[in-house]
C-alpha cells in the first residue's frame, strides 16, 4: 500500500469508483465523487452503509441528481428506474421551481447528509444556455436552498461568458468547476477540478502538466481534483506524489 504525506487541504481522486470496489478504492483514496446520486440515487440506508464502511477521513462529494439540471430530454435519463409522469418529466431540470426539482433538491441534500459529505456538484448541461429564464432560476434556486454549512459548485457547460458565471458564483456563494486544462476556474480560491482528458477521454496526463497543475493549486484553501479519464487511477496516484513533493520542498 502506497504511504503519502498528502497536504490535507488537496482532495485528489476519481469520478466515481472506476473499475476498483468501493472498498478497495477507499484504500488507495481520500475521496471519491459520487455518480449514482446523478443518475439514480442510491436508497438512503445504501449511502449510509458506504459512509460506515469507508474511514473516519475519507470524503464523499456528490453530484446532485439529474432532475434538478437536466431536462428530460437529456439521454442520461434513460438510467432513472423512478417512474415520472408526463406533466413531472415536463417540468424536471433547469432549476426549475417546480414541485419535481424541488423534491430531487430535497432528495440531494438528503444524499449528502448520508454520506457526511459537506462538498454538491450540480453539473449543467450544455443547453442550459445563459438566459434570462435560466439566470432567474438558478438564482432562485440557490438563493431558496437550505444550504447549511454544504459547498455548492456549479458547472456550466454551456455557451456562458466569464463576467455572468462569476458574478453568478460571487452572488451565491458558488464554486467553478472546470477541466483547468481547458479553461481556467473564476473562483480560484475554491477549486473544484474534473480532468476529462485532452482532449478526450483516452488520454493520459503527461507529468508535466500534472506539475503545473498542482504548482496552480491554492494554499492554504480546500481543493478538489478528480481525474476522469481512461487511466484516471493511475494519473490520481501519480498526482498525490507531485503535490506530496511540492508540500515537503516547501515545508
Amino acid at each position: 500500500m502506497l504511504v503519502l504525506r498528502m497536504r490535507h487541504d488537496v482532495k485528489i481522486g476519481t469520478c466515481g469508483f472506476g473499475r476498483l470496489r468501493q472498498s478497495e478504492y477507499v484504500k488507495t483514496f481520500k475521496v471519491a465523487e459520487v455518480q449514482h446520486t446523478f443518475y439514480q440515487p442510491p436508497m438512503i440506508s445504501t449511502l449510509e452503509k458506504w459512509r460506515a464502511e469507508a474511514p473516519n477521513d475519507f470524503e464523499f462529494t456528490l453530484k446532485a441528481w439529474q432532475v434538478i439540471t437536466h431536462e428530460c430530454t437529456s439521454p442520461t435519463y434513460k438510467r432513472i428506474k423512478r417512474k415520472f409522469s408526463d406533466t413531472e418529466f415536463g417540468e424536471a431540470g433547469f432549476f426549475k421551481p417546480t414541485t419535481v426539482v424541488k423534491a430531487a433538491r430535497d432528495l440531494t441534500i438528503e444524499c449528502a447528509k448520508a454520506l457526511k459529505a459537506r462538498t454538491i456538484l450540480f453539473q449543467c448541461p450544455a443547453r442550459f444556455q445563459p438566459l434570462p429564464e435560466n439566470i432567474l432560476n438558478l438564482k432562485r434556486f440557490f438563493t431558496e436552498i437550505d444550504r447549511g454549512d454544504l459547498n455548492f459548485v456549479w458547472e456550466p457547460r454551456g455557451d456562458w461568458d466569464d463576467r455572468t458565471i462569476k458574478e453568478l458564483c460571487d452572488e451565491l456563494d458558488l464554486w467553478h468547476c472546470v477541466n483547468p486544462f481547458a479553461r481556467p476556474t473564476l473562483t480560484p480560491e475554491h477549486v473544484y477540478y474534473r480532468l476529462h482528458g485532452i482532449p478526450r477521454w483516452r488520454y493520459t496526463f503527461e507529468d508535466g502538466e500534472l506539475e503545473e497543475l498542482a504548482a496552480s493549486l491554492p494554499k492554504g484553501k480546500l481543493s478538489y481534483i478528480f481525474f476522469n479519464n481512461v487511466t484516471m487511477k493511475q494519473d490520481a496516484l501519480r498526482f498525490e506524489k507531485i503535490v506530496d513533493d511540492i508540500s515537503t520542498a516547501d515545508s
